[in-house]
C-alpha cells in the first residue's frame, strides 16, 4: 500500500475558506478517488497545515488517477481558487511496510 500526502502550508487566517473549498470539492467528487482518503489539519508549528492523504495499492493507480483528475476543467477551476490560500506545499509518497 502506498500513501500520497499533499501537504499545504496555509496562509494565516485562511483555514475557514479552505475548509469551505474542501467541502465543495468533496460534494463535487473532486478529491482523489483512492482506496482510502482523509484530510488532516495541524494547528501547531510555524504555519497552519492541511494534509490530504490518499492510499493506493500501487503507484500506477496513483498516476492514472492523478492524470484523469488534473485534466478536468472543474478541478482546474476549483484549484485556482484553492491555491490562493496556500503559502507553499510539498508531496510525500510513502510505502506501508507493516
Amino acid at each position: 500500500m502506498y500513501f500520497v500526502r499533499d501537504i499545504f502550508h496555509l496562509k494565516f487566517g485562511h483555514y475557514k475558506d479552505v475548509k469551505a473549498l474542501l467541502d465543495e470539492a468533496r460534494q463535487k467528487n473532486l478529491l482523489p478517488q483512492a482506496q482510502s482518503t482523509r484530510a488532516l489539519t495541524d494547528f501547531t508549528g510555524d504555519a497552519y497545515r492541511l494534509i490530504l492523504e490518499a492510499g493506493y495499492s500501487n503507484l500506477a493507480d496513483y498516476e492514472q488517477q492523478l492524470g484523469s483528475e488534473l485534466s478536468q476543467d472543474e478541478w482546474k477551476n476549483w484549484y485556482e481558487r484553492f491555491k490562493q490560500h496556500v503559502d507553499r506545499s510539498h508531496r510525500e509518497i510513502l510505502k506501508q511496510i507493516i
